[in-house]
């Protein structure tokens, strides 16, 4: 059984695993694996990385690999989450980097110009934000869809860069170690992990759409009201007529 911090092939594992860990994967699995077994803990801190700037490339995929692969002994299981989350915190400061340049003004200016949004929208956004943001920042490396997301409005509210990395590098370290150490224990069986990660992502988008599509609704519906308020307001100036000049 493979352990924690083995560093060397175990020849048991390499008889049974075949020459490559790879060999009975295809397609972003297999390219995946021999990335990480010609690296070593660098191809999984550059996956890692793509993923926080590229999330089609998902970590609930990537990091079970990891632990898959350091279980086949091609690489030290705590080396690779130290560069896992290196690659989550560098690319998360990337997009902190670029919510910054962005700013509130100009995020601002385009919101306004969407549909159904208004300033009271923004305002209340970044409010919630100011309030909750260390936690989102915290929480939300753990989420999937909001890990990479989560970045760009801590960078355009300019929170600490010092505070930004200790919580990035905290719920990356976590999240990280949790998936990586899965795949590891569980070995040829990994795809355990990806699949109910998986589930946990259906049920973020579906809670997301969920949210917007109830956020719509609501809209729609206020600003009905309003137009229908504007019109009997209109009606009843139009009812009373013109005053008499007379008094009569």
């Amino acid at each position: 059984m493979p352990t924690l911090f083995s560093t060397a092939p175990s020849t048991d594992l390499l008889l049974s695993a075949g020459s490559s860990a790879a060999e009975n994967l295809s397609g972003f699995s297999g390219w995946a694996v021999r990335l990480m077994e010609a690296l070593g803990p660098l191809g999984v801190g550059f996956l890692v990385f793509l993923d926080n700037i590229f999330p089609p490339i998902p970590s609930e995929l990537v990091l079970p690999l990891a632990g898959f692969t350091a279980s086949q002994g091609s690489m030290n299981i705590v080396l690779a989450i130290i560069f896992a989350t290196v690659g989550s915190v560098v690319g998360a400061v990337i997009l902190w980097a670029l919510g910054k340049w962005i700013g509130l003004e100009r995020i601002s200016r385009i919101a306004v110009k969407m549909p159904l949004v208004d300033v009271d929208d923004v305002h209340k956004t970044v409010g919630w934000f100011d309030k909750h943001g260390d936690k989102a920042v915290f929480f939300g490396r753990m989420v999937p869809i909001f890990r990479s997301l989560i970045s760009i409005p801590a960078g355009m509210r300019n929170m600490s860069i010092i505070k930004f990395l200790v919580l990035t590098t905290a719920g990356s370290a976590i999240w990280n170690t949790i998936l990586i150490v899965a795949g590891f224990y569980l070995g040829e069986n990994w795809s355990i992990v990806e699949t109910y990660a998986g589930y946990f992502q259906t049920l973020v988008i579906v809670a997301v759409v969920v949210f917007v599509v109830v956020w719509i609704v609501l809209k729609i519906r206020k600003r009905s009201r309003a137009k229908a308020a504007d019109r009997t307001d209109a009606a009843g100036e139009d009812t009373e007529g013109p005053a008499d000049p007379y008094g009569g």
